[in-house]
């Protein structure tokens, strides 16, 4: 019996992805913002971070921000700004969009600054980048997936280029 996409060459049957770096963020202060009618909105404050791999490390630059919205079902959807800085003085706006959620009793566990195990909740993002520095400008043509976990100062993701 024939599966959907059997038809389908190679390329399109699965995800390739190799290792970009790992980032891991420091969040100084949740500012809870509110808004119109529907889910609560708040701002993480960023002001320092790093990020380590194979082709490009660094530091993350003051002035970033990670906007949330918690949803009624205790999902939160992030929308992130970063300027990343790379050892050799290279500027690359990073931008992600994510989800994390589980159990009600494990979000409650991060939320008070708790360590948890990341294989009992789902934290995933999608991020792109920009620079015109052309040392990285191979970056601009760059989707990449990510996984987190959340710690008491801050995010870490492991990041991956999708290929």
């Amino acid at each position: 019996m024939t599966q959907p996409g059997d038809d389908l060459p190679e390329t399109l049957k699965t995800v390739r992805t190799r290792p970009l770096f790992v980032l891991r963020l420091e969040v100084s202060a949740i500012h809870s913002i509110g808004g119109p009618e529907g889910p609560p909105r708040r701002v993480g404050v960023v002001p320092s971070g790093s990020f380590e791999g194979g082709r490009l490390s660094g530091i993350v630059l003051d002035g970033g921000s990670d906007w949330q919205t918690v949803h009624g079902d205790g999902a939160t959807t992030l929308d992130v700004r970063l300027v990343l800085q790379t050892g050799d003085g290279a500027l690359i706006g990073m931008t992600y969009t994510g989800i994390r959620h589980g159990p009600p009793d494990v979000m409650a566990r991060i939320a008070k600054g708790e360590a948890v195990d990341p294989e009992s909740y789902y934290f995933r993002t999608s991020a792109s980048f920009t620079t015109s520095d052309a040392r990285y400008e191979w970056l601009n043509r760059v989707l990449a997936v990510g996984i987190g976990h959340r710690v008491a100062t801050g995010p870490i993701y492991s990041l991956f280029e999708m290929l």
